[in-house]
C-alpha cells in the first residue's frame, strides 16, 4: 500500500519523535562540560560553511543579498555562540548558601522549531544551538521555499553533532514538508516547546497547539528622527538597515517619523545617500504591488532590490536608488504603507512636535507591529525616556540601524533571530529569545521558619483590638482630627498591652 504524501509526513514526524526523546534523555545526563563541547563544534560547522550556506539560501528563496546572508549566518552562529557559550545551563545553576536556595536547569526536551524562508539558515544555526545549549533535542520544520538550504545546514550540524559524540536524533529536520507534518509536531504530545518564527497564522497555529509556545508576531517599527539627532548618521542608520538584506528581518524600520523644523533637512539628506521619494502617481502604482486582495503582504516583493519592485511596479527610479520613499500622513489598516514591508521601502511621516510624533509612532505600531521593535536617533535624553516609557515595543533602539539592532548585532542585546513582542504583541515573552527561555527551573528551598514564629508575626484582629481597648468613638459623622489621633494612640496602647 502506498501512502498519501501527508500520511507519510505524518509518520515522518512520529518516528522522528521517538528518536529525539530517546537522544534528549540520553544527553540530559551529560554534563555542561560536556555540552558545552558540543555546541562549540556544532558553532564551528555553521561558521566553516557560512558563505555556501548564504549563497544557497539566495539561490533558492530568491530574497535579499547574498553577502548580506553571510553576516546572518555569522550572528546565527558565531555571534550567537560567543554569547551563550559560558551560560550555566546544565545542573546546578544557581546557589545561594545565605537564603537556603538553590536552582536547577531543566529542560524543556524537545523543541519544534519552525524556520522562515526570510532567513533560514542563520535561523535553523541559531536554534539548533540555543537548543542543545539548554540540553534539549530539536526537529526543524523547515519553509517549503527554502527547504533544500535548510536541509543542508540541519545536515552539516548533523555531521559535525556526531563527531562530537551526539546521539542520533538529537537534531532532526522534516523532509516531507506538509502542513499535516508541521502541525503533528507542533501538537505532538512530546514536544517540549515550539519556537515559531514566521508569518502570523503560523504563529497563531502554534498558540493553539496546546503545547507551549514561543512565537513572534511582525515588525512594523518605525523610526523617529527628533530635532537634536545627528541627521546624516540617523539616515545612514536607517538606510543601511533597510537595505540590508533587502529588508528581510522584521526589526528593519517600516517608516520614517520626523519633526516638521527638520523635515526638510532630513527629505535632503535621505535624497543625498540613495532614498527616492516617489510622486503622488509612483506611490500608487507601488502601493497596489505590497499587498495581496487578502490584505495580506506581497511575496513577490519580500527581500527584492528597489529596481525589481519598480519595474513590478511599472516605475522608472535611478538606478542608484536604495530605498523607495513614500510621504504619508495617515495610518490605517488599508494603507500598506503604514504596515510591515519586508522590502527596501519607507514610509515618511512629518509631525509639528516630538510629542505628535511620539503619538504617530504609536499609532503605527498599533496598526501593525505592536510589542516588536523600533528605533529613535535623539541626543536628548529626556525624550529617550519618554518615548521608552509610552512605546508598546520590546525593543526601543536608540542611535543604532533598526534589523542590526533588534536582532543584537550593533547592540547588546541577546543574538537572536526570534524576537519575542510580549503580551500586548500576543507573545509568551518579550525577549530576544535564547537558551534562557529553552529550560524550566527546579527550585530547592530549606525551610527557615517555623509555625511559631510566622504566628508571633502575625498581626493582632480588629475586632480583638477593640476589645481590648475602652476607648469611646463619637457618633457617626462627628469624627474630627482629635478624635483620630485618640483612637489611635489608644490602639496603640492595647495593642502593646497585649505583647
Amino acid at each position: 500500500m502506498i501512502l498519501d504524501k501527508d500520511l507519510q509526513s505524518i509518520q515522518e514526524v512520529r518516528d522522528m519523535m521517538k528518536k529525539a526523546v530517546a537522544a534528549q534523555k540520553e544527553i540530559q545526563n551529560w554534563d555542561q562540560a560536556q555540552v558545552d563541547a558540543l555546541v562549540k563544534a556544532i558553532a564551528n560547522a555553521c561558521i566553516a560553511n557560512v558563505e555556501p550556506l548564504a549563497k544557497m539560501a539566495h539561490e533558492e528563496t530568491g530574497f535579499g543579498i547574498w553577502q548580506d546572508k553571510v553576516i546572518k549566518n555569522l550572528l546565527g552562529s558565531k555571534i550567537t555562540y560567543e554569547y551563550i557559550k559560558d551560560m550555566k545551563t546544565v545542573g546546578v545553576i544557581r546557589e545561594d548558601r545565605e537564603k537556603r536556595l538553590m536552582e536547577i536547569a531543566v529542560p524543556v526536551g524537545v523543541v519544534a522549531a519552525l524556520i522562515p524562508s526570510t532567513n533560514p539558515t542563520s535561523t535553523t544555526m541559531y536554534k539548533t544551538l540555543i537548543s542543545v545549549k539548554a540540553g534539549n533535542a530539536i526537529i526543524v520544520s523547515p519553509h517549503p521555499n527554502a527547504k533544500k538550504c535548510i536541509l543542508e545546514t540541519v545536515r552539516i550540524i548533523q555531521e559535525a553533532a556526531r563527531a562530537a559524540g551526539a546521539p542520533d536524533g538529537l537534531i532532526q529536520c522534516i523532509e516531507l514538508t506538509t502542513i499535516q507534518a508541521t502541525n503533528t509536531l507542533m501538537q505532538h504530545p512530546d514536544t517540549g516547546i515550539i519556537l515559531a518564527t514566521g508569518g502570523t497564522p503560523m504563529v497563531k497555529a502554534a498558540y493553539s497547539s496546546g503545547n507551549p509556545a514561543l512565537g513572534v508576531g511582525p515588525g512594523n517599527g518605525p523610526s523617529f528622527i527628533e530635532r537634536s539627532a545627528n541627521i546624516p548618521e540617523a539616515v545612514k542608520h536607517i538606510l543601511d538597515s533597510k537595505t540590508f538584506d533587502n529588508g528581510t528581518i522584521c526589526a528593519s524600520e517600516q517608516s520614517i517619523v520626523t519633526e516638521s523644523c527638520i523635515a526638510d533637512e532630513v527629505r535632503a539628506e535621505v535624497k543625498r545617500q540613495g532614498g527616492y521619494f516617489m510622486t503622488q502617481e509612483q506611490s500608487e502604482r507601488v502601493e497596489k504591488m505590497i499587498m495581496r486582495a487578502n490584505n495580506t503582504m506581497n511575496p513577490a516583493i519580500v527581500g527584492k532590490s528597489v529596481q525589481a519592485i519598480a519595474k513590478m511596479a511599472g516605475i522608472v527610479v535611478p538606478k542608484d536608488a536604495r530605498v523607495l520613499v513614500s510621504e504619508q500622513t495617515e495610518v490605517g489598516p488599508k494603507n500598506p504603507y503604514s504596515r510591515e514591508k519586508l522590502c527596501p521601502i519607507l514610509a515618511f511621516f512629518v509631525e509639528d512636535t516630538w510629542e505628535k510624533c511620539c503619538e504617530k509612532s504609536i499609532a503605527i505600531l498599533q496598526n501593525e507591529g505592536a510589542g516588536h521593535t523600533m528605533t529613535i536617533h535623539s541626543s536628548n535624553t529626556e525624550i529617550i525616556r519618554q518615548f521608552a516609557l509610552k512605546k508598546p515595543v520590546s525593543r526601543l533602539l536608540v542611535n543604532t540601524p533598526g534589523a542590526l539592532g533588534g536582532v543584537g548585532a550593533t547592540t547588546n542585546l541577546a543574538p537572536a533571530l526570534t524576537l519575542g513582542c510580549g503580551a500586548v504583541g500576543g507573545s509568551a515573552t518579550s525577549d530576544n529569545v535564547s537558551p534562557l527561555n529553552l529550560f524550566n527551573i527546579r527550585r530547592v528551598a530549606w525551610g527557615v521558619r517555623e509555625l511559631e514564629n510566622l504566628r508571633k508575626t502575625a498581626p493582632v484582629p480588629a475586632a480583638e483590638l477593640c476589645a481590648a481597648s475602652d476607648f469611646s468613638a463619637p457618633a457617626a459623622g462627628n469624627l474630627n482630627t482629635a478624635d483620630v489621633e485618640r483612637i489611635t494612640r489608644e490602639i496603640l496602647a492595647a495593642m502593646l498591652a497585649k505583647k
